[in-house]
């Protein structure tokens, strides 16, 4: 099983870290680039969008600020429902 994160920032990164130390492929994608980067160095694959990680993976996993940031990671532009298929999983953690 794929696994998808979307939004690293103080909660985000580090419950990808951990699913990607508990030994799953984890792909990543967050709206500012350089916060994806202790995930690819722990092993992660990046995403181009949050479409991008929902079409690679088989779970999404959001994890961003508040209703609007969610809209707009699941069903925006370039967001999680342009890039999901049947049977995608996708999990909202959001505050």
């Amino acid at each position: 099983m794929k696994l998808g994160f979307v939004g690293l920032g103080i909660m985000g990164r580090p419950m990808a870290l951990n699913l990607i130390k508990g030994g799953f492929e984890v792909c990543v994608w967050a709206r500012r680039a350089e916060s994806m980067a202790p995930l690819l160095e722990a092993g992660a694959q990046a995403g181009a969008s949050a479409a991008d990680v929902a079409a690679r993976c088989d779970v999404v996993f959001s994890m961003v600020a508040d209703a609007a940031d969610v809209e707009q990671v699941a069903l925006g532009a370039a967001g999680v429902a342009e890039g999901a298929r049947p049977g995608l999983i996708f999990v909202d953690m959001s505050t």
